[in-house]
This record gives C-alpha cells, sequence and structure tokens, in this order.
C-alpha cells in the first residue's frame, strides 16, 4: 500500500484526510471508494413532501418557457389587429412579427451562451434567481412596451430567462433529488412545460378579443416569475456544488462540508444523521478520487468521459428537435388544415387539443420513467415518431385522399415525441455529465438545443416549398431512424441509480 502514496498522488491523499479525518492509506483503496458508492442509491431516506418543492420553484422555469410558445400564437394576432392591438405600430412586416415570435428563442441562444462562461461560478440556484429576474423584466417590459423596439428588447430578455432556467433547473433537480425518483421529477419538469404551453393557449383565447389583449398575455407571467424569484432565493444551493467548489479550493473543507449536510437534510426534510454524512462524504470521495479538485479547461471537455457524455448530451438534443419536433408542433394547424378538417382554421381550439394530448402523454412518461427506465422509453417513443413521420410523408405523396392518415401521424407523432425525446432528453443531459463539467457540459447541450431548434424552424417554409411537404417529412423520417440506432448503441441506462455511480460505472 506504500506505493499508493508516492508524490504524484500526494495532493489528493491528503485532502481525503482532512476530509474524512481518517489514515490516507485507509481512504485512497478502490474497495473503499465502491463501498462508498454503490448500495447508496437503495438507501437514500426523503420525505416526499420536502422533495416538492425544491422541484417545483426551478420547473416553474420550464412553466414560463412553454407559456411563452402557448402565450405567443394568440399575442401576434392580437398585435397585428387594428382594432384590437390598442397601439398606433400594429403594422408589422414579416420581418417584424417573426421578431416577436422568435426573440425569445435568440434570447435563449444567448442565455445558454452566458451559461457556459458564468453557470458554475454562480452555481445552480443563483442562476435560476437570475433566470427569474430576467423573466420578470422582460414580461414587464414587453407587456408595458410603448413602441416595437421596447417590445423585441423584453422578448429577448424573456429568452435569456428561458436559455439560463433549461439550463440550471435540470441539473438543480438532478443534484437535489433522492435517485429512486429523481427521473420522475425531471420528467415533470417537462410535463410542467406542457401546462405552460396549455396555460399559454388558453390565455390567448381567453385575451384575444380584448384590445391590448396581447399586453394582458405576457403580463400573466410576470407573478409566475415573482414566485421563482422567492423561492429559489428560499431554497438551499446544491450540496453537490458547494463540494465541488470546496474541492477545488473555494472555502474551508470542514465548514462547507457541514453547510452541505446540513443543505441536504433540509432538501430531504430529515434531521442530520449518520445517513446525511455518509451520503455527503460518498460525493467528496467521488469528486476527489476523480481528480475534479481542478478546475476544467475548456479542451479537457473533449476528452475521455466528459467526451462521451457530451456526445451523448448533445446528441440526444439534436436528434430531439432534428427529428421535426420544432416543424410539426409550429405548423400543426397548416397539416389539419390541409388534412381537409375545417376545425383547423381555429387556432386556438387545435393548439388546445393538442396541448391537452402532450400533458396526457407526458404524464404517462413521468409515472413509468423510474420503473421501466430510460431506454426503453427512448426505443419506444422514437419508433412511434418514425412510423408517424412515415404516415406524414405517404399521405403527402401518395395518399392525399385519406385526410384520417394525416391527422392518426399527427397525433401519433406528439404522443410518441412526449413518451421519449420529450422528457427523456432534458432528464438524460442532467444526469449524464461528469460533476466538473456539468456546468459547462449541459450548456453546450442546451446551446445545441436551441440552435437547432431555430434552425429547422426557420428551414422548414423553403424546404417545403423546395422539395415538397412529403419529400421533407420524409427526410425527418431518416433522420428519425439515425437518432434510432444512436440510441441502441451509444445511450446507456441510468434508472436508480445516484449521479456518483453513473459517472463511476457508466461512463
Amino acid at each position: 500500500m506504500a506505493s499508493r502514496i508516492s508524490d504524484p498522488e500526494q495532493p489528493k491523499i491528503s485532502l481525503l484526510s482532512r476530509i474524512f479525518k481518517q489514515d490516507p492509506t485507509k481512504i485512497d483503496n478502490d474497495n473503499t471508494r465502491e463501498h462508498l458508492i454503490d448500495g447508496d442509491s437503495s438507501k437514500q431516506s426523503y420525505s416526499l413532501r420536502a422533495a416538492i418543492l425544491p422541484f417545483f420553484f426551478p420547473a416553474l422555469g420550464g412553466l414560463l418557457y412553454g407559456y411563452d410558445i402557448g402565450a405567443t400564437s394568440g399575442a401576434t394576432i392580437s398585435l397585428e389587429s387594428a382594432n384590437l392591438s390598442g397601439t398606433t405600430w400594429y403594422n408589422l412586416n414579416s420581418l417584424e412579427i417573426g421578431l416577436v415570435v422568435s426573440g425569445s428563442l435568440y434570447g435563449a441562444l444567448v442565455g445558454s451562451s452566458l451559461a457556459f462562461a458564468v453557470a458554475d461560478y454562480l452555481g445552480r440556484r443563483r442562476e435560476l434567481m437570475f433566470s427569474s429576474l430576467a423573466y420578470l423584466v422582460g414580461s414587464l417590459l414587453t407587456s408595458l412596451a410603448p413602441n416595437f423596439p421596447v417590445m423585441v428588447i423584453g422578448r429577448l430578455l424573456y429568452g435569456i430567462g428561458i436559455g439560463l432556467a433549461m439550463h440550471a433547473a435540470p441539473m438543480y433537480i438532478a443534484e437535489t433529488a433522492p435517485s429512486q425518483i429523481r427521473g420522475t421529477l425531471i420528467s415533470l419538469k417537462e410535463f410542467f412545460i406542457v401546462i405552460g404551453m396549455l396555460f399559454g393557449y388558453i390565455s390567448s383565447s381567453l385575451y384575444v378579443d380584448i384590445v391590448a389583449g396581447w399586453r394582458y398575455m405576457y403580463g400573466t407571467s410576470v407573478p409566475v416569475g415573482l414566485i421563482m424569484c422567492f423561492g429559489m432565493w428560499w431554497l438551499p444551493p446544491s450540496p453537490r456544488w458547494l463540494l465541488l467548489c470546496v474541492i477545488q479550493g473555494k472555502g474551508n473543507i470542514s465548514s462547507v462540508r457541514t453547510t452541505a449536510i446540513s443543505c441536504l437534510c433540509r432538501l430531504r426534510g430529515q434531521s442530520i444523521d449518520d445517513k446525511a454524512s455518509d451520503e455527503i462524504d460518498a460525493i467528496l470521495h467521488e469528486i476527489s478520487h476523480d481528480g475534479q479538485q481542478r478546475q476544467t479547461t475548456f479542451w479537457e471537455i473533449f476528452r475521455g468521459k466528459c467526451l462521451k457524455a457530451l456526445f451523448i448530451g448533445v446528441g440526444l438534443l439534436f436528434f430531439q428537435q432534428v427529428t421535426g419536433q420544432p416543424s410539426v408542433l409550429y405548423y400543426a394547424a397548416k397539416i389539419l388544415q390541409s388534412a381537409g378538417f375545417s376545425a383547423a382554421s381555429d387556432a386556438t381550439r387545435v393548439s388546445v387539443l393538442l396541448g391537452l394530448l402532450k400533458l396526457a402523454a407526458t404524464g404517462v412518461a413521468v409515472l413509468v420513467v423510474d420503473r421501466l427506465g430510460r431506454r426503453p422509453l427512448l426505443i419506444g417513443g422514437v419508433s412511434g415518431i418514425a412510423f408517424s413521420l412515415f404516415l406524414l410523408s405517404l399521405y403527402y405523396t401518395i395518399l392525399k385522399d385519406l385526410p384520417a392518415v394525416a391527422v392518426v401521424a399527427l397525433l401519433l407523432y406528439v404522443g410518441s415525441y412526449q413518451l421519449s425525446f420529450g422528457p427523456i432528453g432534458w432528464l438524460m443531459i442532467s444526469e449524464i455529465f461528469p460533476l466538473r463539467i456539468r456546468g459547462r457540459g449541459l450548456s453546450i447541450a442546451v446551446l445545441v438545443n436551441f440552435a437547432t431548434n431555430a434552425l429547422v424552424t426557420f428551414a422548414f417554409s423553403p424546404l417545403q416549398e423546395l422539395v415538397g411537404t412529403g419529400i421533407l417529412f420524409a427526410g425527418f423520417l431518416v433522420l428519425a431512424l439515425i437518432s434510432l440506432v444512436f440510441i441502441l448503441f451509444f445511450i446507456p441506462e441510468t434508472k436508480g441509480l445516484t449521479l456518483e455511480e453513473i459517472e463511476a460505472n457508466v461512463l
């Protein structure tokens, strides 16, 4: 054993001995490491009531994201109306309308980029606080805008809130949730996004006939932003982030360890006991053993297990978008209209119907994700996506006299997406990255997600005119089949494992 305590390993041994206050020759031992990590997931005790709030307040960031999608569909109708806009600048051109609709998406790209630089410094909790402030100021500026430029600024600020929230919320929930229900809680965040969309559609239908109704649509998100801000201020920081900071030399080990134990007990709704101390020590031991006590350089993200995690995370969120999700969602009404259903002319009713379907399918995913696992839902859901795209392509090429085929395909697509890529994509990126690069790695994945979303949304209409709708959906079908191969060969199962077990045994 003496050979284990050589000069290259001495800083690590010294750090571990200070953490555990034990003989270092007994600490840096593979059996000890295995004992600390393995078996931890099945013994985590928690109070479900206490676990709800650390999920609920971050999930409001997802709800506000979904609400923006739903509300904007009605806000543009209200804003362009000479009788209902309540402004003198209602006569907007297509570029200006595009800025209103996609302004929050461009802001989300900015927010995701900012997250790469500042997320690890701020921590998950403070990043969510800044996100809620961006939501709050952005919605206020948008709803009270005296002119078009101020409205665009408000939309961009709101989008920055989206980018920060969609980056930090999965991390905070994953790092604070008990491993037994981590999948359920992070999938519930997607449920909140869908609820937000539904609320946005309902808000649109309520205010669309009121003068300046678009101001009420956007202003409705203000109190939710306030609740999120106060909630995140009240919640404790992520214990794992605290421990990573102290391992990297930011603070006193003993005091931060005590704080982390206190935060963990508060998050789990239990008094400070040996189980909480053991869990914190296991996290500390894993961080130290894997050499995470130094700052990560940019290029380290593209090496070893970090590169594998990045490949999995970026791949999931990339395929989440290029399999046609933005296009099917934004052009659902046109698909139904082309199928010959007159009810499709009522965009609000169609949107609410699809919103309810998305809600039901996401609810099923939430209930079974921690029982069936991530891979079965991804494989089954993406297979359904591929089949629905095949039907859509078939309809637009040779089955135009059977409009029911398009409707069935559309509903199958929406349901399959919400069972698979919708919740599981965000769940797995929050689990798969090692702690040391979790902030930066997840920001890259989220940036790819929003960038791909913008690209697919922008390119759909030009490609539709160039190659035709049937060929375009066939292209999405090919991408869906490629994504299925990607899932089969590269996506691991993480059900029931702690984040430390995933890092040690899966990557």
